[in-house]
């Protein structure tokens, strides 16, 4: 039986700067949208241009990364969902899940970036769980009959961010942090309450389709 290599130290700090500049990359994009600038994302990693570079060929090429991870995570807490017993838990984790880790946060660079073969795998996998999700909750009459898939992905963008979050982190405001994000749960376990199947009035308008997410990431050249 062969040993695991270990891992030597410059690889060990390749890691670490690459996982640096991911999560530098997501707050950039967050504050600064699809004008997030290379130069942002190093200074916010607390590295050199020339490190991402080395690890990243284009900005294009690491925003691909962010989009790869996110589906990754988005498909993670889809099968965590799947695995509960109760349709609505699962639903209901799913949401929390993808809202804690920024599910939507990538969005300003929707049509900014060409969608890979990767980005289009993980993205069409993403869809199928969801669905199953949703289809599940239906099937035990716990989620109301005419929230969609688009509905609970477009729940999930709009609060994938704190806008009061946002500001109080930019204001230095750490005596107020704990409480913002203890308001943003609160604010999100009232709209998650909101899918119940409990809830007689039905949702104003037609459904959306997904064309507001497919439509948004058609990348244009030229």
């Amino acid at each position: 039986m062969t040993e695991p290599k270990r891992r030597g130290p410059r690889q060990a700090e390749a890691e670490r700067n690459d996982r640096a500049l991911l999560r530098a990359a997501r707050q950039v994009l967050a504050d600064d949208g699809a004008h997030a600038t290379v130069a942002a994302i190093a200074a916010a990693a607390g590295v050199g241009i020339g490190s991402l570079y080395r690890r990243y060929r284009t900005k294009e090429e690491l925003f691909q990364r962010l989009a790869e991870l996110s589906l990754d995570s988005w498909n993670q807490a889809a099968e965590r969902g799947l695995a509960e017993d109760d349709p609505w838990e699962g639903l209901a984790s799913f949401i929390v899940a993808c809202v804690e880790f920024g599910q939507g946060s990538l969005a300003p660079i929707a049509g900014t970036i060409k969608v890979t073969k990767e980005m289009q795998a993980k993205s069409d996998h993403s869809d199928e769980l969801l669905a199953a999700l949703v289809a599940r909750a239906h099937e035990a009459r716990v989620l109301r009959p005419d929230v969609t898939v688009v509905d609970i992905s477009l729940l999930i963008e709009q609060f994938g961010r704190s806008p009061a979050l946002d500001q109080l982190r930019k204001q230095g405001r750490e005596d107020l942090l704990e409480a913002a994000a203890d308001a943003h749960r609160r604010v999100l376990a009232i709209a998650v309450d909101g899918l119940r199947a409990c809830h007689p009035r039905p949702l104003p308008g037609g459904p959306p389709t997904d064309r507001l997410f497919t439509e948004r990431w058609t990348h244009e050249t030229g």
